[in-house]
């Protein structure tokens, strides 16, 4: 597959899955105290299965995609300590695994009844310091050099 493919699959999927961890941070949270707790809870959950049907094929076409377009960049993976460029994709990745763990942990526990108001808030706000640093990253790795 083009690389052209990959980075226009990877940046579709990203942009939604931002788009919805910014959505869900910055302007659902706002909406905690109006609605009161039983509101809040149920419009969470109604998200919360909405979310487990469609994320899933939208974090495989971004990790897919990402790891595609990491493999043109393996020479600067295996020394990530060579470059400023290896060393910022590394952190971008390492980040991104930590993402993908928030997102199977959020997964598992909402079906089974165990994710809590707090849980989601807490995986929401820490998802979405993920993303922006991982956005920062994404451009920083082919502009700031040491």
């Amino acid at each position: 597959m083009s690389y052209f493919v990959l980075v226009t699959l990877h940046l579709f999927a990203a942009i939604f899955f931002v788009g919805t961890v910014f959505f869900e941070v910055m302007i659902l949270e706002s909406l905690r105290e109006p609605l009161g707790r039983d509101t809040m809870r149920r419009v969470e959950v109604a998200i919360g299965k909405r979310a487990r049907r469609v994320m899933p094929f939208v974090i495989i076409v971004l990790y897919t995609a990402g790891i595609g377009m990491a493999w043109q960049y393996r020479a600067s993976l295996a020394n990530p300590f060579a470059s400023s460029f290896g060393m910022l994709l590394s952190l971008k990745i390492l980040l991104a695994l930590s993402v993908l763990a928030h997102f199977i942990t959020a997964i598992t526990l909402g079906p089974r009844g165990k994710l809590r108001s707090r849980h989601f808030k807490m995986i929401h706000v820490s998802v979405f310091i993920h993303v922006a640093l991982i956005v920062f990253l994404a451009k920083a790795m082919f502009y700031v050099t040491w």
